[in-house]
């Protein structure tokens, strides 16, 4: 029998919206994960990756009204109180009917979540955050590996597909006719002058 009871469990802090948006606006993305404020800055290429792509699958979803797309600081509100903020996230026109605003933490996942990995991310936080998108109504998950210039596609917990250059990366029947290179998401830019 352990020496330890139950009591001296420490409880996970139960965090209000009014005290997640009450912290610092000091350029670092926060989620809340198990309790804990997971802070997660970015290098200027992993924003300028996602500002390139996130511009292109935005103008698409707009001009075909498919539905919203969310940037890397809208919270999505997990059963669990978890808050987690994908890079860039997708709802899909039949989950916003109804919903008259949108100022307020969006509950459950979107049903898109796109995450492009930092240097700094653990592969165990990633993981716990695919395991709460899909728990919580996601219908697809894009995780972008910058480093091996990949992006594995997830359809379920244990239904993942791994794409690399030259192929093509698919709304599939949620983003119908979609399509992105692989190999233009991780393309580098010439900052060289212009003639």
């Amino acid at each position: 029998m352990s020496s330890r009871s139950a009591s001296a469990i420490p409880a996970r802090k139960q965090w209000t919206d009014e005290e997640l948006l009450a912290l610092p606006k000091d350029g670092y993305k926060r989620e809340l994960l198990d309790g804990e404020i997971v802070m997660s800055p970015g290098w200027a290429e992993h924003g300028r990756q996602i500002m390139r792509f996130s511009t292109r699958f935005a103008s698409f979803v707009y001009q075909r009204r498919l539905g919203e797309v969310f940037d890397g600081q809208t919270g999505f509100r997990m059963r669990s109180g978890d808050l987690l903020c994908p890079d860039v996230s997708f709802v899909g026109n039949s989950r916003l009917q109804g919903i008259d605003s949108l100022d307020r933490f969006f509950n459950g996942a979107p049903d898109l979540a796109v995450e492009f990995l930092s240097a700094s991310e653990r592969r165990k936080t990633i993981e716990r955050k695919i395991v709460l998108y899909f728990e919580n109504g996601a219908r697809l998950v894009w995780l972008a590996n910058m480093r091996r210039e990949q992006v594995s596609v997830y359809h379920g917990l244990t239904d993942v597909q791994v794409l690399t250059a030259p192929q093509e990366l698919t709304g599939e029947q949620l983003v119908p006719d979609f399509r992105i290179p692989v190999a233009d998401l991780f393309a580098s830019f010439d900052y060289g002058p212009r003639t």
